[in-house]
């Protein structure tokens, strides 16, 4: 069968007679090819997993799922780290392996499988022991932006952790450890900023605050003399904002506050309609909650406000690796100090209109966004000079942010999120005091800290037999590990009182 690119494919599935997209309007092949998880996860996420470079530690067959999860919607840079050779058992229980892998170095034999997953992406073996390069070559390892490791021995674990855990900046670790159907997951991150959370709550529209040319604009609207058909076209948002005004001037400016005066509105809105199916106008009832829900800054931003890292910058951040986040959120402190509320965000939800008052009040939000968006800039610049830092060949409009960084952060203002780990192996007595008092849940980490310390302790698994039984037979020895690592947390949790 003759075989052919996406490109040639795609336009192969044009019926005759049809003379497809020129190629300026259509999608590039990598806009089709990752078009699912782009929907997923926007531009912004796909460029993030493309600038990624992971070191991911054994090649298991975990580890190569793992990896075939990774390297399928495109991330940049994979490298294998093992130094073991491909074992018949290996073949058995991974799929990214072959008879013929058989004595061959298992990184090696790996990243060439999964490579043919994705062409666009860059896979590296590297054969050597992660002690060596642990004790040799630290720097190594802190050249990737992500680290992943499953079942690595304890001792090694422990070195890994704690040198990426001694600098902030250094890359995070995710530890993955399993015994059969079991598993446990661990992210050890000192601080990771999430600026597009794809938070659930949507940006406000200022229906309550309009800005001048959305207000003027609502406020001219003649709808006693408007024609039928166009009336019926009137955006939700301009309703509601002509609505209040004529609200405000009957109830001395006051905005409807009881459930009555609230229901009392969404009546003179219905009252408002011409035809009884106007589906804008019943939109507009549907959304009149937005009129008295004041806009603000959520709860959430203000508290990452009061965070000693925003309130301290840039003394508070050196030498993190969220420094370029904590000046945008200093500068958003600023904007909204002066404001009482959030830079507004150019996107307008889908709604009942024609299209030419669509595109007329998308360009209203957008006109007003970019405004803001400048003075925003203008703020950060101030915070950014505090550094000292200098504009250099590549720099936006501010030294050392990017544009489109920028635009990012005050798109999503709303939904800004920093997470807050610790290192792998430190037991917090709280979290173990807050599991579940359930049968099952308390024994999931002691069984796999006793599967880890049954390896550690150098044991096998001898064909024929079960590995409960050898558990069983070396549980002495690793009870006295268990009962020194686990009992100062439990007492201290009060688990064991």
């Amino acid at each position: 069968m003759e075989s052919h690119n996406i490109e040639e494919s795609t336009t192969a599935l044009a019926p005759q007679g049809y003379t497809p997209l020129l190629p300026a309007s259509a999608p590039d092949g990598k806009t089709r090819r990752y078009d699912r998880q782009l929907r997923l996860w926007a531009a912004s996420g796909q460029n993030a997993l493309e600038s990624a470079r992971l070191l991911v530690v054994g090649s298991s067959a975990t580890s190569s799922s793992i990896l075939k999860n990774l390297v399928l919607p495109g991330v940049g840079h994979f490298t294998i780290l093992d130094h073991r050779k491909v074992t018949p058992e290996d073949v058995g229980n991974n799929f990214f392996l072959e008879v013929g892998s058989i004595g061959k170095p298992r990184a090696e034999e790996a990243v060439r499988l999964l490579l043919e997953l994705n062409d666009s992406v860059e896979g590296v073996a590297n054969t050597s022991d992660i002690e060596d390069v642990l004790a040799n070559d630290p720097s190594y390892i802190l050249s990737f932006t992500l680290i992943i490791t499953h079942n690595l021995a304890d001792g090694s674990l422990r070195k890994l952790a704690s040198l990426l855990w001694s600098n902030p900046t250094h890359p995070p670790l995710i530890v993955a450890r399993t015994a059969g159907f079991l598993a446990d997951f661990t992210i050890q991150v000192h601080e990771h900023a999430v600026v597009d959370s794809h938070s659930e709550n949507a940006p406000s529209l200022r229906i309550d605050k309009p800005f001048p040319e959305l207000l003027e604009h609502s406020l001219a609207l003649d709808f006693a003399a408007m024609d039928p058909t166009d009336h019926g076209h009137v955006p939700y948002v301009c309703i509601l904002i002509r609505a209040m005004h004529d609200w405000k001037q009957a109830h001395d400016g006051n905005p409807p506050t009881s459930y009555a005066e609230k229901q009392a509105f969404k009546a003179q809105i219905t009252a408002m309609q011409v035809k009884a199916d106007e589906e804008n106008f019943e939109e507009a009832v549907t959304q009149a909650y937005r009129v008295w829900t004041a806009t603000g800054v959520p709860s959430d931003i203000q508290a990452l406000f009061a965070d000693p890292k925003c309130t301290g910058y840039p003394n508070a951040t050196a030498g993190t690796g969220t420094s370029q986040f904590w000046a945008l959120l200093r500068a958003l402190h600023l904007f909204t100090a002066a404001r009482g509320y959030l830079p507004l965000n150019p996107s307008v939800p889908d709604m009942k209109a024609d299209t030419k008052n669509y595109i007329q009040l998308q360009g209203m939000y957008k006109r007003q966004a970019d405004a803001e968006r400048k003075e925003f800039v203008g703020l950060l610049r101030e915070v950014i000079a505090q550094t000292g830092q200098r504009h250099v060949e590549g720099d936006g409009e501010v030294p050392g942010v990017s544009d489109d960084a920028i635009l990012e952060f005050v798109k999503n203002a709303h939904g800004l999120k920093v997470l807050r780990g610790q290192e792998w192996g430190v037991l917090r007595p709280e979290a173990i005091a807050g599991l579940e008092p359930s049968y099952s849940t308390p024994l999931i980490p002691s069984v796999m800290k006793a599967f880890q310390t049954f390896l550690a302790l150098g044991s096998q698994f001898p064909a024929g037999i079960c590995a409960y039984d050898l558990l069983v037979h070396s549980w002495d020895d690793i009870s006295q590990v268990l009962l020194i690592v686990w009992a100062p947390a439990l007492i201290s949790s009060r688990l064991l009182c």
